[in-house]
């Protein structure tokens, strides 16, 4: 009787590159789209207390985020790394070893960030009741996500993306349904005209993590067991070569996951500045009301940013695909496979983010209007916005290039120069441009770090910098002239429907959207551009649209 075999086709370095970042940008672009969606009917439900609730519900967020990266412990990013470093040396035994102890080690850490949150949460929300019972709801999560986190980070050293990208779907899917129910619940149901409690709400809607958690582990644990023969196949061909023990396992494991803990909790630093910064410095230049900054501060960190972090994933997605592939790369010392692999993920990036940030800008203002409602100087925080997505984005894809290529300490002392000149422009750029300081002092803070990153790597290997930024003059190119045309359909289309209402908007949305997808993709398929950088399956698609 044959043994049944479970061999997978090889791909190449690149397509696995593709593939993965192809199944990373569609789950975690499904989800801040839910993530997005669900603010119309909560918004509606919540009525007046919207603008109250949005913002204890967005702070809440910001500090529940750095636990999150600390109980996690760069985990994901970590195991990613250190898996397919051993998965290169025809180790994989020793992989499982770091996967096994790391998940008891990730369900102890678990344990204790609940109970740090739980413990903490009156000094950290300022002794604000409502803003306390908000980070306690956020604490159980926490029990459940660094077991999840290792999870992921172990599928995503095999180049299994889509465990991760559909456990991060039915994640925010049960999330958002349970969120919508209790709040309807509360704010309809329980309470006749709409006058609910707001903040048991927003408690309820925080809560919901906890809930999205157990569903999106379920999956991530369904899975495993699915493919145990095929692990089973490949441990038994292991090498074993390596004799490591499991406490220099472990720490190998946190020598690797505290880079990971630092530069990925960089954008939450830079957002949390902004939320114990904003409404003092504020009050010391202009005179507005208590309220009245907090909820300018819901709308640049909650409104805005909720939407360009749709296209932020995009990024997200494509580091995590190419982390395990320069990872072994770098391993087996193949200098010219890591510039290609580096080059290759950097023109991925912009022939995806720059399109994506231009579109956005473009539409801004119907966007807005859907989700949000009216509000002029929340249109303008977010277009203002939709330029801090590509650095947010940049900075997120080459801090993991410079992970993944094993340069943590100089990858680190490079974020915390963009960090250094966020503190430092923040005051004075509050003081020049009001509300809009904050995210241009982001912005630039994440451009320095950028800048010296690309540096750093542009000096250490022989990455192909003339291609790549000619081939940016136009993609860039085309994004602009893609914008344009957008802001042009909706300029016309102002003579017909309002644009500062709901059903307005959403016709602009309907009508403009395709029209900017169809005009980029035409010029990237025309000039055979999208060829070059996605790799010639792109040219049946032009063959199908009869371009050439």
């Amino acid at each position: 009787m044959e043994k049944r075999t479970t061999a997978r086709p090889v791909r190449s370095a690149k397509e696995q590159m593709l593939r993965g970042s192809a199944w990373m940008t569609a789950g975690s672009i499904l989800s801040r789209v839910l993530g997005a969606i669900y603010i119309v009917p909560w918004r509606i439900w919540l009525g007046g207390a919207f603008l109250a609730a949005n913002v204890l519900f967005t702070k809440g967020y910001q500090v529940y985020s750095i636990f999150i990266i600390i109980s996690t412990a760069g985990i994901p990013g970590a195991i990613s790394k250190q898996v397919a470093h051993y998965n290169a040396m025809n180790e994989y035994r020793t992989g499982f070893r770091l996967f096994f102890h790391g998940l008891l080690a990730m369900v102890g850490m678990g344990v204790v960030a609940c109970g740090l949150m739980w413990y903490f949460a009156p000094a950290l929300a300022l002794h604000d009741p409502a803003l306390t019972r908000v980070f306690r709801s956020l604490a159980w999560p926490l029990l459940l996500i660094p077991a999840m986190s290792i999870m992921r980070g172990f599928f995503q050293g095999y180049n299994e993306m889509a465990p991760s990208a559909l456990s991060q779907f039915i994640e925010q899917l049960a999330r958002i349904v349970y969120m919508l129910l209790m709040t309807y619940i509360i704010m309809r149901l329980a309470a006749p005209g709409g006058h609910g409690d707001y903040v048991e709400a927003v408690s309820q809607s925080t809560f919901a993590a906890f809930v999205g958690a157990v569903f999106g582990l379920a999956l991530l644990v369904w899975y495993f067991f699915s493919q145990r023969q095929h692990y089973r196949e490949l441990v038994a061909q292991s090498a074993n070569q390596l004799d490591i023990s499991i406490g220099q396992i472990l720490l190998d494991m946190m020598r690797q996951a505290v880079p990971f803990i630092i530069m990925d909790s960089a954008i939450n630093v830079y957002y949390i500045i902004d939320q114990y910064t904003f409404e003092p410095l504020m009050r010391l230049r202009y005179a507005a009301s208590p309220q009245r900054l907090g909820e300018i501060y819901g709308i640049f960190a909650g409104n805005a940013n909720k939407q360009i972090m749709i296209i932020v994933s995009i990024a997200v997605a494509m580091a995590v695909a190419a982390l395990p592939i320069l990872a072994e790369a770098k391993t087996k010392n193949d200098l010219a496979e890591v510039a290609a692999q580096t080059t290759n993920v950097m023109q991925l990036f912009f022939i995806v983010m720059l399109p994506a940030a231009f579109g956005m800008w473009a539409i801004a203002e119907p966007m807005y209007v859907v989700f949000f409602g009216y509000d002029a100087l929340g249109v303008s925080l977010m277009e203002e916005s939709c330029a801090l997505a590509i650095g947010l984005g940049l900075y997120t894809v080459l801090a993991s290039v410079m992970q993944g290529l094993f340069h943590n300490r100089l990858a680190m002392l490079e974020m915390a120069a963009g960090l250094l000149v966020k503190i430092v422009l923040q005051w004075p750029f509050i003081f020049f441009f009001n509300v809009y300081g904050p995210t241009l002092a982001t912005l630039v803070g994440t451009l320095v770090s950028s800048a010296l990153m690309l540096w750093s790597l542009w000096t250490r290997y022989p990455i192909k910098a003339r291609q790549t930024l000619h081939r940016l003059v136009g993609i860039l190119t085309f994004s602009m002239i893609m914008a344009v045309v957008v802001r042009l359909v909706q300029w016309l289309l102002a003579f017909v429907v309002d644009p500062q209402r709901g059903f307005g908007a959403l016709v602009m949305l309907i009508v403009a959207l395709p029209i900017g997808i169809a005009v980029y993709g035409y010029a990237v398929l025309k000039t055979r551009l999208a060829d070059m950088i996605l790799g010639a399956r792109v040219g049946g698609l032009r063959r199908r649209l009869h371009m050439q």
